[in-house]
């Protein structure tokens, strides 16, 4: 039964407690204005939930893992959310690549150490990240932004040259196995063809809030991301309601603007009668990405990796070398299922002992798969780990998968196991989720979208949601923030 709803007035409503929505949600909180969330689930969090899927005492993170942009949001580093219990722990290894033969290629803390362990291509992999990781943490507001004029030009620029190219053109720069495999490994994180444009922008990015700062993990699941925004939203005095599902604009009290952490599907169905015929036309067009089947497992010990980066790594890419990733990827995109795909895995529990009993592990991991694929693809992604790690099987005590349409049932966000809330190529990298001046502003007179959907896409980071309480700010209040936010000043007065 649904709950009733708080019908006082308010400045804001947003529609969704992602990342995203919190993100939006505090921004305009933090300005004075009264904000309120509606979650359709009765936790608040999208995909930063954490329960007990296996068996009692494992603890699992259901959707994402692995935060890389977390502790690089230029929007969360001005938040005091460790003040509101949210801790981080870093592995040894942010991310390591294991291949054929017991080797693996590793993405270190420090940018020297990574080099160095890619022998011949040491030089090679320094001349490309070094002038990267020195510009980020000056240009990452506007990487991490829509398409504007950005206030770094030169590093843009350098950045552009490198991250707008197919990662298969970029990893020709590399001679050895192993330094191609990482570069491949990043890349997949885009969930697309690997020799599609831009996909070294995923990789290029990842792999410098990597040598920034480190892959972390958040202590106690990844739901102690979307507490601690939530705990600090409402010391701001905002209000959050759970269980409350919005299927029609009717159902918000009075508001002056309205923010939807929701992809363009589910706009559509709220709020699509109150669209211009162009608007709804986009939407309508907008191109949903390749699913994920996931897998959580308890184990009766580590994954006994042959590599020992591997077994000091937070986050495992299983796809050998970027010849076999990219073949993965591609037959993937095409509608098809591969007998060894590309296997994402993170080993929380091997850093963060809270997560499992003593003595046993928890294992969190994933393969892409068509959109909306029912095929079980346990076994293949169990033979992907046992094929690096022997002896892995063995140590299952049990599991709990989700195909893409129960990943949707879950988080419907996630259109046919889409966890990007859209594909993020070249047709849609600059008009998501429709080309407009300003991507987070719909048709309809004081309603936006501040969705994975819209820039800069997945992950957690909280910018999309950021940006589009920039505009509604500016819209509707007369308020202006800087695109940067660590340029922004709080104003807790009430407006």
């Amino acid at each position: 039964m649904a709950k009733t709803l708080d019908k006082r007035d308010f400045d804001a409503v947003v529609v969704g407690s992602g990342p995203n929505g919190l993100a939006a949600a505090v921004a305009m909180q933090q300005q004075g204005l009264s904000v309120l969330i509606l979650e359709g689930k009765d936790t608040i969090g999208g995909g930063l939930r954490s329960a007990e899927l296996t068996l009692p005492g494992f603890v699992h993170d259901i959707c994402s893992a692995i935060h890389p942009l977390a502790l690089s949001s230029p929007y969360f580093k001005t938040l005091p959310l460790h003040q509101f219990g949210l801790e981080y722990i870093n592995p040894p290894v942010s991310a390591a690549h294991p291949l054929d033969g017991g080797t693996a290629a590793a993405l270190y803390h420090s940018i020297n150490e990574t080099a160095s362990a890619l022998g011949a291509d040491e030089k090679a992999y320094l001349k490309l990240m070094e002038p990267i990781v020195a510009a980020w943490p000056t240009m990452a507001a506007d990487v991490l932004g829509p398409l504007h004029f950005p206030k770094h030009p030169i590093d843009m620029a350098m950045f552009g040259l490198n991250a707008m190219q197919p990662v298969l053109q970029l990893a020709k720069r590399f001679k050895t196995p192993k330094g191609r495999a990482l570069l491949g490994g990043m890349a997949a994180h885009a969930i697309q063809p690997l020799s599609n444009m831009a996909t070294s922008a995923i990789a290029l990015v990842l792999m410098s809030a990597g040598h920034l700062a480190g892959w972390p993990i958040p202590k106690g699941g990844s739901g102690s991301i979307s507490r601690a925004l939530a705990a600090y939203f409402e010391s701001l005095g905002g209000k959050i309601q759970t269980g409350f599902y919005v299927t029609d604009l009717k159902q918000l009290p009075s508001c002056h603007t309205i923010l939807f952490d929701i992809t363009p599907k589910q706009l559509l169905k709220i709020a699509g009668h109150k669209f211009s015929s162009i608007y709804k036309w986009q939407l309508e067009r907008y191109r949903y990405g390749m699913g994920v089947f996931k897998v959580d497992w308890a184990l009766d010990g580590e994954v006994p990796f042959t590599a020992a980066e591997c077994r000091q790594a937070g986050t495992i890419h299983i796809g050998n070398t970027i010849e076999e990733t990219a073949e993965s990827e591609r037959q993937t995109s095409m509608g098809n299922h591969v007998p060894n795909p590309y296997v994402l895995l993170a080993q929380q529990s091997s850093f963060d002992p809270s997560r499992a009993p003593e003595g046993k592990q928890t294992l969190w991991g994933y393969c892409h798969v068509p959109n909306g694929s029912t095929r079980d693809m346990t076994a293949a992604i169990e033979n992907q780990v046992e094929r690096f790690a022997p002896g892995f099987k063995d140590r299952i005590l049990a599991r709990s998968v989700m195909n893409t349409v129960q990943i949707e049932e879950y988080n419907a966000n996630y259109i046919g196991g889409d966890i990007n809330g859209g594909i993020i190529d070249i047709g849609q990298l600059f008009t998501r989720p429709a080309l407009r001046l300003s991507p987070y502003k719909t048709s309809a007179k004081s309603m936006y979208i501040c969705s994975s959907s819209t820039p800069p896409g997945g992950g957690v980071h909280g910018m999309c949601g950021y940006h589009a309480a920039r505009k509604a700010l500016s819209d509707i209040f007369d308020i202006h923030l800087d695109t940067d936010p660590a340029l922004n000043k709080l104003n807790t007065a009430k407006v």
